[in-house]
């Protein structure tokens, strides 16, 4: 789930890579979150350990990122495979 919520991250900033004009972020498959915090009623801030934190998820995109879960995941999936990029972080040596 976590890794889920980091690629649908809605900061500017979320170090996407642009590709023939589509934003993708690849390699987060282990990521993890380590706090979640209040931004007033609005929604909440994530804090992820790849030091992701300038997202805030309003409730409503939280609303319709549970609803269409299964369909953004399978489109994310697609998308890194067009590109032969990977869920899983790069190797090191």
């Amino acid at each position: 789930m976590s890794e889920f919520l980091r690629i649908h991250s809605p900061a500017v900033d979320a170090k996407v890579r642009s590709i023939a004009g589509e934003k993708v972020i690849s390699g987060r498959r282990h990521v993890g979150i380590m706090s979640a915090e209040p931004v007033g009623n609005y929604g909440v801030r994530i804090v992820f350990d790849d030091l992701h934190n300038t997202g805030i998820y309003s409730w409503d995109y939280l609303y319709h990122l549970g609803s269409n879960k299964f369909s953004l995941m399978r489109n994310y999936i697609k998308t890194l495979n067009k590109y032969g990029l990977k869920r899983d972080p790069p190797r090191r040596k």
